[in-house]
């Protein structure tokens, strides 16, 4: 195969709730109360009744096409909501898509979300092999690679203090560090330099250079466009879950995301 990712005609619906199923415990109860009664009163008029729950399809993704060559540096723009997450949720396989497919050669490792695969009151030595065995990482490669990941998060001086009380920046340099010392073929990354200072974000994009040079694939959301212009080869558009643009021109890319942000 000459791709790492393809992606057909792939599309996620979610079901929206209104009323009462999505307010308080009193809303609730009171929806209880008033289908006891519509029960016993058959004939009541309920078309305007304030508890009534209603629904409605929500596609955070619809008819998305692309494909990503081995070795690329994707970049995913897109305002919130435009479907960014749930892409890189459904690639990273942590949801199914509703409709289309996706075809992935290699093995995937992502960082989505602070925190995800870490365990609050383990400290972060223990936190390093619990995500590394997560991501597919062997015990033996996490020793071999423990002292390195330690250094370039930049934490040793805590790497024995809980989780829970590191700060979200030094959560996401313990998770990238994890993340990108793992030998995958493809590394998903979800705003992981929206935290953190400047001279650590540097040092990841460095390092993310380093990971696609060896060959492995990046798929990269940040909103930050100097990051994506910087590092990326190729850039997707997505605007209120549809593919608008899909381009090696990143100039391109970042001047129809702006504009539509604007």
């Amino acid at each position: 195969m000459s791709y790492a990712i393809k992606v057909e005609h792939l599309s996620k619906r979610y079901t929206l709730y209104h009323g009462a199923s999505a307010g308080s415990l009193k809303e609730l109860a009171e929806y209880a109360r008033r289908k006891i009664l519509n029960k016993l009163r058959p004939n009541r008029d309920v078309s305007t009744d304030p508890y009534q729950i209603t629904s409605e399809d929500f596609w955070a993704l619809k008819d998305v096409s692309f494909e990503v060559k081995k070795g690329a540096k994707l970049g995913v723009m897109g305002r919130n909501g435009a479907g960014k997450s749930t892409l890189l949720k459904i690639l990273s396989h942590i949801t199914e898509p509703t409709e289309g497919k996706i075809s992935i050669d290699g093995q995937i490792s992502s960082l989505l979300e602070v925190g995800t695969g870490f365990h609050p009151e383990l400290s972060g030595r223990e936190n390093v092999f619990l995500n590394g065995a997560i991501l597919g990482m062997p015990r033996a490669e996490i020793l071999r690679k423990f002292d390195e990941i330690v250094a370039f998060s930049e934490i040793e001086q805590f790497i024995d203090t809980p989780f829970k009380r590191y700060s979200s920046g030094m959560q996401v340099r313990l998770a990238f560090s994890v993340a990108a010392h793992l030998e995958s073929d493809i590394l998903i990354l979800d705003e992981v330099l929206a935290v953190g200072d400047v001279a650590f974000q540097k040092k990841c994009l460095k390092k993310m250079d380093e990971i696609s040079n060896r060959g492995t694939t990046v798929v990269f959301v940040n909103h930050g466009v100097d990051s994506i212009k910087q590092y990326c080869n190729q850039a997707i558009v997505l605007e209120k879950g549809k593919l608008i643009l899909d381009t090696t021109d990143i100039d391109q890319a970042i001047a129809l995301y702006l504009g539509d942000a604007a």
